[in-house]
C-alpha cells in the first residue's frame, strides 16, 4: 500500500487542482506517465478513482496538504479563509 515519492507527488497535485495535463508539464513528464502514477495510487489505495485515491491517502497522511498551503498562505481550515464570517 506504500505509494512511490513520485506517486506521491502526482497525487498532491491531483489534490490541488492541477490537471493530468498540467502536472506533465510542472513535473516535466509525459501525459502517459501522469496517467500511470495515478493509475497504480488508485490501485494501491483500493480507491474507486482519483479523487477517492486522494480522500483515503489525506486519512492515512493528515497532515500530508498542510505544508503546501501553509507556504502559499493557505489552509485548509476555512475558519481562516473567510475569519469575517465565522
Amino acid at each position: 500500500m506504500t505509494l512511490s515519492p513520485k506517486q506521491v507527488e502526482v497525487l498532491t497535485l491531483v489534490a490541488l487542482g492541477y490537471s493530468d495535463k498540467e502536472i506533465g508539464v510542472k513535473l516535466n513528464i509525459a501525459y502517459g506517465t501522469v496517467r500511470n502514477h495515478i493509475d497504480k495510487a488508485v490501485l494501491k489505495l483500493n480507491a474507486h478513482n482519483r479523487t477517492h485515491a486522494v480522500m483515503i491517502y489525506k486519512l492515512i497522511k493528515r497532515d500530508w496538504l498542510e505544508e503546501f498551503y501553509e507556504e502559499d498562505n493557505h489552509t485548509l481550515d476555512g475558519r481562516r479563509i473567510f475569519p469575517d464570517r465565522f
